[in-house]
């Protein structure tokens, strides 16, 4: 039982001090956005299911609210934008939504490339 204890105790002081995700896909929106709409309809439900959902978890941004934490390569100016945003600094983005089957084309090329992803979403 104390080795147990002792184990878990580590590896979760290990996990801790590491960042929630390496890698993220920040969808930048905004309200009244017939794109993103299209977008949340097709793939939001089931992007997190995916390798690459789970390899690059989704985060949502605002158009008119930049966050602090980011830094993205250049003004983001259309919705939906899609930023691979690796520690941080942004590596590649996606301007609009293509479409279902482009958009898992876009996104896993985009993970391959500049993140290191080496697995397919469905």
């Amino acid at each position: 039982m104390f080795l147990r204890s002792s184990l878990l105790a580590t590896a979760f002081a290990a996990f801790s001090t590491l960042p929630a995700w390496a890698v993220e896909l920040i969808i930048v929106e905004q309200p009244g956005c017939y794109t993103c709409k299209q977008w949340n309809a097709e793939i939001a439900p089931i992007y997190p299911k995916t390798e690459a959902g789970q390899f690059a978890p989704l985060r949502r941004e605002q158009l008119r609210e930049k966050p602090d934490d980011v830094t993205y390569a250049r003004r983001v100016n259309f919705t939906p934008t899609f930023i691979l945003v690796e520690n941080g600094t942004e590596v590649a983005r996606l301007e609009g939504y293509p479409g279902e089957d482009f958009f898992w084309w876009h996104v896993e090329t985009m993970l391959t490339e500049h993140a290191g992803f080496k697995g397919a979403t469905r």
